[in-house]
């Protein structure tokens, strides 16, 4: 279940995250790469995005990944940083909306050895993402009081 979870958040993700990213390559931008956006061939013809249903309706495609998208896999569990590089959270998941937008970064702020930690969704366009030798940072213009004193969402990871 979690690698069928990761998958969707990935797919989901590298089509339409709105997170700005400063890395060495350039920044992810693959329309119609990805689920969730039509390309030209196929724009009207089917539903875009992920969908709930009982069953697969529409014909399956494949996508191929760019050198310049990246996997949710490397964001998730990824340390939250201010400008002053003090830690202040880490990212727990997305929030996609109807299948095709990230509308949502969840953090989880305060706590020590997850006793005492809650939640906070920020938006995707406030998140800076950055690596540099192969580790992910992320970086919000924030205190931790602010983001403590933010709020709060209920989140359960089940």
């Amino acid at each position: 279940m979690k690698i069928y979870r990761t998958f969707l958040t990935a797919a989901a993700f590298s089509a339409v995250s709105t997170l700005a990213i400063a890395q060495t390559t350039s920044p992810a931008t693959a329309p119609g790469s990805s689920m969730g956006t039509p390309t030209h061939a196929d724009a009207g013809t089917s539903p875009s995005g992920l969908r709930v249903a009982d069953k697969a309706t529409v014909a399956l495609k494949f996508v191929t990944v760019k050198s310049a998208d990246f996997m949710t896999s490397k964001i998730i569990g990824t340390n939250v940083y201010n400008n002053q590089n003090e830690t202040v959270g880490e990212i727990e998941d997305l929030v996609i909306e109807n299948g095709k937008t990230i509308t949502g970064v969840v953090v989880s702020v305060g706590g020590f050895l997850g006793m005492g930690e809650s939640y906070v969704v920020l938006d995707p366009a406030t998140v800076v993402l950055n690596q540099k030798d192969d580790t992910w940072k992320a970086f919000v213009d924030t205190s931790k009081d602010s983001l403590k004193n933010a709020p709060k969402f209920k989140y359960s990871k089940k």
